[in-house]
C-alpha cells in the first residue's frame, strides 16, 4: 500500500500530512498552565519541536473554548530592525493575526473593534501595554494567549523594556482581565542569555517549560503509524536501536524514518532491519543537513568548548553539571550537553557524539602508515578469518602493538587532546577497518565518565568493544562487569575491553577470561606521556 503520509524534518508538522507524536501528556500540561494564566518560556536547540508543540496547544484550546483568542507572533527577522522599526512592524504582525483568528473561526469583526483597531498605534513598550488593554476591553475581556515564536530575534535594544512591560502586565491585580492573559515565548537562547542589563532580571515571573526528547513508547508510536498505514513493520530491536542512538531528538529521529520509509527503497514486504538501521546510521553520519551544520558550527565556535567535550568523553571521573558554568550553559542551550540521572555531563545522545568526534578528528592522522608490521599481505584483510568472520582479537592486538611503534608520535596528532587520543585512534582504526571489510561501526551508548562502546555490524553479526581510561583496579574491574552485563543483554558471547593507561609508570596487560558466563579480552594499553624532548 502506497503511503500518504511522511515523516516531516523541515518545519512543523502537520497531522494531515505527517506521522506525528501526540505528546498528549506534555500537551495538557502546556494547557493546565496557559489556564492558569502563566508566563510560560520554551528554550531548546532548534528542530526540537518546540513551535509546532506550541501552537497544537494554541489550537486545542481555542477549539475547546473561544473565550481563548491565540494570538502567534515571530520575532525571527527582527534582530537588526531599531525599536521604531520593530515596533510598527508588530503592530502589523499583530492586527493580521487578529484578522486571521476571526476568518478562521468563521466570525465578523465587530465594529467597535475595527474602529479601535484604525486608529491604533504601537510605538514603544508603553503603547503595547494600553494596546493590549483596550483590545480587551473592546472585546470584553477574552483570554489572548501570545505566542513568540523565535524570541532570539528580538532587537537588543528594546528586549529589556519589553520584558518588564510583559511584567507589569503580569503582576497587575486583575488576573482575569489582564491582557495578554498567558504567553508563551518560544527560542533557542534562555531569556538570561539575551542583552539585557543583568543587574535584576525584568522576567522573573516566568514559568520554564521543558520540553523533552521522544519517549521510546513515542518513537514505537510514530513508527507504529507508518506500518499501520502502511504494513511495513520495523523490527523491535531497530526501534528500540534507534531510540538510544538519537535519544528521542525529534530531527534526527525523523530523519532517520525518512531514510528507511522513503529514501532507500526497502520493499514493502521486507521487515525492516538492523543491517537496514545500520545504512541508514551511515548515510546519516556522512550527509550535510542544517541540523549536524548547527551542532558542528556551534561545537567549534570556542575552544572551550572542545576541551568539555573531551573531558566528557574521555575521562575515568566523571564531571558534575554545573548550570551556573557558562560553557555548560552553552553547550546545553545547543543541545549537545544535559545533566544526566546521576547528576553529571553526558552528551545527548551517540549520533551526536559521534559528530563532536567528526570535528575534532583529523581526516589523516599521520599514523596510517604504522597500523601494519612489516609482513602484513593484505592490510585489513588479514583480520578477516577464511569463513568470513572478523578476527577481532588478532586486530586488536595488532591495534596494541601500533601504539607501541608509534610512540611518542601518537601526541602529535593534529587536536587530539592527549587525554583522549588512544580512543581517537582505536575509533579511527576500526572505522577504517570496518569499511575495507563492508561492515558498520556506531557508538551504542551517550558517553561519560570515559565510556565508550563501539560496536559493529559485519554479516548479520555483532562485534561490542567497549574503551575506558584507567581509572584504578576497581573500576578495571567494573568495566568487565559493565560489559559482560551489556553482552548477556545484546544476546553476545563473547567482548572485547580496551583500557589506555595514561600513568608514569603504566603496566600493559592482555588477559582473556569468562565474567558472568561470558568471554571478555581485556587489554590495558600504555600511552606514553610525553615526547622525548620533554623528558
Amino acid at each position: 500500500m502506497a503511503a500518504t503520509k511522511f515523516f516531516e524534518t523541515r518545519g512543523p508538522v502537520d497531522p494531515a500530512l505527517h506521522y506525528v507524536v501526540a505528546r498528549t501528556v506534555e500537551l495538557a500540561e502546556l494547557m493546565r498552565r496557559i489556564k492558569l494564566g502563566r508566563y510560560l518560556v520554551i528554550f531548546a536547540p532548534r528542530q526540537t519541536g518546540k513551535t509546532t508543540f506550541f501552537r497544537w496547544a494554541l489550537a486545542a484550546l481555542a477549539a475547546e473554548d473561544e473565550t481563548y483568542f491565540p494570538i502567534q507572533l515571530d520575532f525571527e527577522a527582527y534582530k537588526n530592525y531599531s525599536p521604531a522599526d520593530f515596533y510598527a512592524n508588530l503592530h502589523e504582525d499583530i492586527l493580521e493575526e487578529i484578522e486571521s483568528v476571526f476568518q478562521h473561526r468563521g466570525s465578523v469583526m465587530p465594529s467597535a473593534l475595527t474602529q479601535f483597531l484604525a486608529g491604533a498605534t504601537l510605538t514603544d513598550h508603553v503603547a503595547m501595554i494600553r494596546f493590549f488593554s483596550r483590545f480587551a476591553r473592546v472585546l470584553g475581556h477574552p483570554r489572548v494567549v501570545l505566542l513568540i515564536d523565535e524570541f532570539d530575534g528580538i532587537p537588543s535594544a528594546v528586549v529589556s523594556d519589553f520584558l518588564y512591560a510583559l511584567r507589569r502586565v503580569y503582576v497587575s491585580k486583575f488576573r482575569d482581565a489582564r491582557c495578554p492573559y498567558s504567553i508563551g515565548i518560544v527560542g533557542v537562547k534562555n531569556i538570561t542569555q539575551l542583552n539585557y542589563d543583568r543587574t535584576i532580571s525584568p522576567f522573573k515571573i516566568q514559568d520554564e517549560f521543558q520540553l523533552p526528547g521522544f519517549t521510546l513508547a513515542q518513537v514505537q508510536e510514530l513508527l507504529g503509524q507508518y506500518t499501520a498505514e502502511v504494513g511495513q513493520p520495523f523490527a523491535s530491536e531497530v526501534v528500540a536501536t534507534l531510540h538510544r542512538q538519537t535519544g528521542g531528538q525529534p530531527f534526527l529521529v525523523n530523519r532517520l524514518a525518512q531514510l528507511l520509509t522513503q529514501e532507500m527503497d526497502i520493499p514493502r514486504d521486507t521487515v525492516i532491519s538492523l543491517e537496514h538501521f545500520a545504512e541508514a546510521h551511515r548515510v546519516l553520519l556522512t550527509e550535510d543537513n542544517v541540523n549536524f551544520n548547527h551542532l558542528t558550527t556551534n561545537v567549534q565556535r570556542d575552544p572551550r568548548f572542545e576541551r568539555l567535550l573531551m573531558r566528557i568523553a574521555s575521562s575515568a571521573q566523571p564531571l558534575s553539571f554545573n548550570p551556573r558554568n557558562d560553557v555548560m550553559k552553552e553547550l546545553t542551550t545547543y543541545g549537545v550537553i544535559a545533566k544526566g540521572t546521576d547528576g553529571n555531563c553526558e552528551i545527548v545522545n551517540p549520533i551526536y557524539q559521534s559528530c563532536v568526534l567528526q570535528a575534532f578528528q583529523p581526516v589523516i592522522n599521520g599514523l596510517e602508515a604504522d597500523y601494519f608490521p612489516a609482513g602484513t599481505k593484505s592490510g585489513y584483510q588479514d583480520y578477516v578469518t577464511s569463513s568470513g568472520e572478523l578476527a577481532l582479537g588478532p586486530l586488536l592486538d595488532n591495534f596494541r602493538d601500533f601504539i607501541v611503534r608509534a610512540g611518542f608520535r601518537i601526541l602529535e596528532v593534529p587536536r587530539l587532546p592527549s587525554e583522549s587520543v588512544g580512543q581517537h585512534l582505536l575509533a579511527a582504526y576500526l572505522d577504517g577497518f570496518v569499511k575495507a571489510v563492508g561492515g558498520f561501526l556506531y557508538l551504542e551508548v551517550p558517553t561519560g565518565r570515559g565510556r565508550t562502546d563501539l560496536i559493529i555490524l559485519h554479516h548479520r553479526r555483532k562485534y561490542i568493544v567497549e574503551t575506558k581510561v584507567w581509572g584504578g583496579a576497581e573500576l578495571y574491574a567494573a568495566g568487565k562487569r559493565q560489559l559482560a552485563a551489556y553482552l548477556k543483554l545484546e544476546g553476545a558471547v563473547e567482548g572485547y575491553y580496551v583500557v589506555f593507561d595514561h600513568r608514569q609508570s603504566p603496566v600493559p596487560r592482555v588477559e582473556t577470561e569468562r565474567v558472568d558466563g561470558v568471554s571478555i579480552r581485556s587489554y590495558v594499553i600504555p600511552v606514553v606521556q610525553s615526547r622525548p624532548s620533554d623528558v
